[in-house]
């Protein structure tokens, strides 16, 4: 199958021919936006899809709405606060009585430049929901993702990766001053930096990771940004000749990582414009030197694993 797609791609296109049916997917954030989208598409093609969120009502929308455009769809619903270590395994607990397979893994969800924030572990909350969540969701989930192997996990990362590696001496700004954009960019280069340990340790056992920038899309995770925020981000994506996705655009190369032939067995690379990322690629595209680092993976992983008291995957 020889298909070529860009930065105009939607979850349909990257669809189309591909057989999807029968499989399970699991998307956090799925009650709007990039991972409302990609349930949809992934749900129309087959896949039995669990749209996990925290906002009960509009994740209860959007599963009636594919229901109504797809009546055959099958779709279920979970709650869940990713800052909160306690709703995640609570989440777990009771999605893993209900399934048994787990073919795609799309973690979607996060927030993005919101003011200082801690939860209830003190922990800053871009580092707690955007990674910490994720990893913790990853972990109770991973048997289940072995179990269905060949699996895929997808984690959304983001161009702000570039603005700065995981401040690994103090990830909860204890001792740093606070910054948004800096607290962004940590967590999307530990988005990043998740998925290709995650890939070193479980590729040979039929799980690969990938991270991914999904470009630029009007959604709720800029809810935190104002106009005078904003200009000047999509002032600097005009003259880098990034322009803003819509939606079914911004949510494929999620779909893409998570279902494409062409990626099977692929893992630990970088995804834009539903492509992997290397030195062809276009200049706006380019992921930050810092964006594999081997070490700083390693040690992500382990302090990871001492902040929320676990052991990953069992």
């Amino acid at each position: 199958m020889s298909r070529t797609f860009n930065a105009e791609s939607t979850c349909d296109d990257v669809l189309k021919g591909v057989d999807v049916a029968g499989k399970h997917a699991l998307v956090t954030g799925a009650s709007g936006g990039l991972g409302a989208e990609a349930t949809r598409a992934l749900a129309a093609h087959g896949v039995h899809v669990s749209l996990v969120a925290r906002d009960k009502e509009k994740t209860d929308g959007v599963a009636a709405s594919i229901r109504d455009a797809h009546p055959d769809a099958q779709v279920d619903v979970g709650l869940m606060d990713l800052s909160s270590p306690a709703s995640v395994n609570s989440f777990a607990d009771s999605w893993l009585k209900e399934h048994s397979q787990l073919d795609m893994l799309i973690l979607n969800a996060g927030l993005m430049a919101c003011p200082l924030m801690r939860n209830g572990e003190g922990w800053e909350m871009q580092f707690a929901t955007n990674h910490l969540g994720h990893f913790l969701l990853a972990s109770r989930l991973m048997p289940t993702l072995l179990q269905s192997a060949p699996a895929r996990v997808v984690s959304l990362s983001s161009a702000g990766h570039a603005l700065t590696p995981v401040l690994l001496d103090d990830p909860n700004f204890e001792h740093t001053d606070y910054e948004p954009w800096l607290a962004y960019g940590q967590a999307k280069t530990a988005n990043i930096w998740f998925a290709t340990e995650l890939n070193r340790r479980y590729a040979e056992q039929g799980v690969n990771a990938t991270a991914l920038h999904p470009g630029v899309i009007s959604t709720d995770l800029s809810r935190h940004l104002t106009k005078e925020t904003l200009e000047p981000i999509l002032a600097r994506l005009s003259e880098r000749g990034e322009g803003p996705k819509t939606i079914p655009q911004g949510a494929a190369t999620s779909v893409f990582a998570a279902t494409a032939p062409e990626l099977e067995g692929v893992g630990g690379v970088y995804l834009a414009d539903c492509q992997v990322v290397d030195e062809h690629s276009a200049q706006y595209i380019q992921y930050a030197p810092h964006a594999f680092d081997q070490d700083g993976e390693a040690r992500l992983w382990s302090m990871s694993e001492q902040l929320l008291g676990i052991t990953f995957g069992t």
